[in-house]
């Protein structure tokens, strides 16, 4: 079990250096040694894990999808809303889903990782919307998959212009903002009322998802949580 933990920890430790590193220098320029630097592990270690620097940067990819994952609520646009909000919370503090944004936009990085997080992103948001129009919170003439496309692409907008304008200084409120803007044009009045739409509910989410991951961690000792995942791995080469 001691191994199986360090495993989990040497792979954590990894994926975050790895992030830092790609969020810094960009995919091409990242290297390897700067990555074994950052995540003070021996390159068996990290070939272990990752046989390649492409491995690698899927790795960060398909992480960023548990650093910003919320339990379900019961209004869905309320969900919506509060992923969004934690997500620009996040960008701004953890390397994982900045890389990820970085990692996932541009033509060169479609080439080398096909757009599947850019298609995961939407195709997240059409599931909730369609559970929202389920349960009659959205306005009748609304379609899920268009309106995930166009709610997708939007926040990855507000994304780019606030790294690029104040190095996301403000990343939270364009996206509150962004949410005041579209929600009006998708949700029945009754629900568009009762949406906390407010740089402060972030504090709140962020209370919310620390504890999701200590009760998690607590629930389960025999493995280490890392990025939020029950992740079990086999003992690691030295």
């Amino acid at each position: 079990m001691a191994q199986q933990e360090r495993a989990i920890r040497t792979r954590h430790a990894i994926l975050k250096a790895a992030a830092s590193v790609f969020d810094e220098r960009g995919y091409e320029a990242a290297t390897i040694g700067e990555i074994l630097t950052r995540a003070g592990v021996t390159k068996g270690a990290l070939y272990f894990h990752f046989p390649s620097k492409q491995a690698l940067a899927e790795g960060v990819l398909n992480a960023q999808f548990a650093e910003v994952s919320l339990a379900p609520r019961v209004c869905k646009l309320q969900e919506l809303v509060d992923t969004g909000l934690l997500t620009a919370h996040r960008m701004r503090r953890d390397p994982v889903v900045s890389a990820a944004a970085r990692l996932s936009l541009g033509q060169e990085m479609r080439t080398l990782f096909g757009g599947q997080a850019v298609a995961l992103w939407i195709a997240t948001t059409e599931k909730v919307l369609h559970e929202a129009k389920a349960q009659g919170e959205l306005l009748t003439h609304v379609d899920p998959a268009a309106s995930a496309w166009i709610i997708s692409a939007s926040w990855t907008g507000v994304q780019v212009y606030s790294h690029t304008l104040s190095d996301r200084a403000d990343l939270v409120e364009r996206v509150v903002s962004l949410f005041e803007h579209l929600l009006p044009s998708i949700a029945v009045p009754a629900v568009l009322s009762r949406l906390v739409v407010t740089p402060e509910r972030v504090e709140e989410i962020v209370r919310e998802s620390e504890q999701r991951v200590r009760d998690e961690a607590e629930s389960t000792p025999e493995s280490v949580q890392a990025f939020g995942l029950r992740t079990r791995v086999p003992a690691e080469a030295e």
